[in-house]
């Protein structure tokens, strides 16, 4: 292979690299802790009560953000639910006021309940362990781009 073909392939491949990530970026997404997670949006009464019920899997790197019209104490259970979670409760501010780490599938009927433990507005529920991993603490800003 010639050295301009081998140099208009690599730049065919950096071009294509950069078109891949523009698209994937294109969706709803959050930042906090420096990370980025891609987001589906529950903000409604019926996409919040399924949530991410019998999801069997989810990408490190996604989650779910559930909206409220109100500023109340939220409290959140696992029913149906099969992947541990995190659950990060924010303010109407965005700002972080408190994590329920590696909240279990419930496997009980009734299932428990997770409380935010002041009032949120927000609910980022991340793969367990993420919360820890990207060393989310309370008063953190969440960064919401949809």
């Amino acid at each position: 292979m010639s050295i301009p073909s081998l140099f208009a392939r690599l730049a065919a491949g950096l071009v294509l690299g950069a078109l891949i990530q523009s698209c994937a970026a294109k969706g709803p997404y959050v930042e906090l802790g420096g990370q980025r997670f891609s987001i589906e949006v529950a903000e409604d009464d019926a996409s919040r009560e399924h949530g991410l019920m019998d999801r069997t899997e989810m990408a490190a790197d996604h989650g779910m953000l559930f909206v409220f019209q109100d500023d109340i104490p939220r409290a959140f259970w696992m029913k149906n639910t099969k992947i541990p979670l995190d659950m990060l409760f924010f303010d109407a501010d965005r700002r972080l006021v408190s994590v329920q780490h590696d909240v279990p599938p419930c496997i009980a009927d009734p299932c428990p309940a997770y409380s935010s433990g002041a009032p949120a507005r927000y609910v980022l529920e991340l793969n367990a362990g993420q919360a820890r991993r990207i060393g989310a603490t309370p008063g953190d800003i969440l960064q919401i781009h949809r």
